[in-house]
């Protein structure tokens, strides 16, 4: 008897996003290919949760916008709970957002507006074990990876530690009786050094690194 070849079997995608939109023209999307198949929708982040232990897909595409649960939320519980793997698929591209999906476990992190064919290749390779990241998001997780919190300067750290109690640069000017030009210096090299788009974020990070301390 002459043996068949076997079909690999389709890749199973969920596609989570707020927006009916933005879902509608995604699952069309993918629909183009033979090897997906979209099992399911989801609107927030319990919908995903819910829907990816009932419908056990392959994938999610993942949006990080979700109501109530939020997407880096919801994908800490999905890597925590199943085997399904997650392709961010988002607008959001500051470094904090990046770093927390990454740190929670995506597989590949596109923004919205990557073209088809590099969404469809992400699925792909995320699918079969493999990360994906658009190389803009790529480059920026490189750039934390050589800029760690030692680089820190001991200067930096005393204004960091100031910037955490939230003083304003007159403050910190008085305090570490430099100038306020020179607090401004030391500031916009502290976001350099740990990725932050502004002061916010500057102690954000820190405080996620334990460089720095919040008071309660």
């Amino acid at each position: 008897m002459t043996k068949v070849a076997s079909v690999s079997e389709p890749i199973r995608i969920l596609v989570a996003d707020d927006h009916p939109v933005v879902r509608d023209g995604l699952v069309a999307m993918l629909g183009t290919q033979s090897d997906f198949v979209v099992v399911g929708e989801a609107a927030t982040g319990a919908e995903v949760i819910e829907q990816v232990m009932s419908l056990k897909p392959d994938v999610v595409l993942l949006d990080l916008e979700m109501p109530g649960m939020d997407g880096v939320e919801a994908l800490e519980q999905i890597n925590a709970t199943s085997s399904a793997r997650v392709v961010v698929f988002t607008a959001f591209d500051t470094d904090e957002r990046i770093l927390a999906a990454v740190q929670a476990g995506a597989k590949g992190y596109l923004l919205k507006g990557a073209p088809r064919i590099q969404v469809f290749n992400a699925i792909r390779v995320v699918s079969q074990g493999g990360s994906l990241m658009e190389p803009a998001i790529a480059s920026r997780i490189l750039r934390q990876a050589i800029q760690p919190e030692e680089a820190l300067t001991e200067r930096e750290r005393e204004v960091l530690g100031l910037l955490a109690q939230g003083k304003s640069n007159k403050e910190i000017a008085t305090a570490l009786v430099i100038t306020e030009r020179t607090v401004k210096f030391h500031v916009s090299s502290l976001m350099s050094k740990l990725g932050a788009n502004n002061r916010t974020e500057v102690v954000t990070l820190a405080a996620r690194r334990g460089i720095v301390r919040l008071k309660e």
